[in-house]
């Protein structure tokens, strides 16, 4: 929340995105859904920031199709494989410590810049939003636009 005593408005939109995920690195394209904040919005030139609330849950750009999701979700199994020695599963008696890795590893947030009143994203770039929990969750993408 930005205070009222500020004498200038900093964010110029702001909106909460909702997605039901699958969880297991469920990954979802969220291009769209942020551009239309972007559009909604009265910023022409700036950048749009896309944070996800949650730990369990990422947020980056790739080349969203079917070979680099496969691709990404591998290189993570081989990296944080789901099964594991973790000290998180043990001391909490719970299963997802790998969903907590993985999404340190990538982090909580982008942020695009925005020039003409558009998205600069590369022709194959999309934003997605990952969900590494080991169960199906409801999600909450923040996004806000600053000139």
């Amino acid at each position: 929340m930005i205070p009222a005593s500020l004498p200038w408005r900093a964010v110029a939109a702001h909106a909460e995105l909702s997605y039901s995920t699958r969880g297991d690195a469920d990954v979802i394209d969220i291009t769209a859904d942020v551009e239309g904040v972007v559009s909604a919005g009265s910023i022409e030139n700036g950048l749009v920031t896309a944070f996800v609330k949650g730990s369990t849950a990422a947020i980056t750009t790739m080349e969203f199709e079917r070979g680099g999701v496969a691709d990404l979700k591998a290189l993570l199994d081989r990296l944080v494989p789901a099964e594991g020695d973790y000290e998180h599963n043990r001391l909490n008696h719970d299963t997802n410590s790998h969903a907590h890795q993985r999404a340190s590893l990538i982090g909580p947030s982008e942020q695009v810049p925005v020039v003409g009143g558009g998205l600069v994203l590369g022709t194959w770039q999309q934003l997605v939003l990952i969900d590494f929990d080991d169960r199906p969750r409801e999600r909450t993408v923040i996004v806000q636009t600053l000139p």
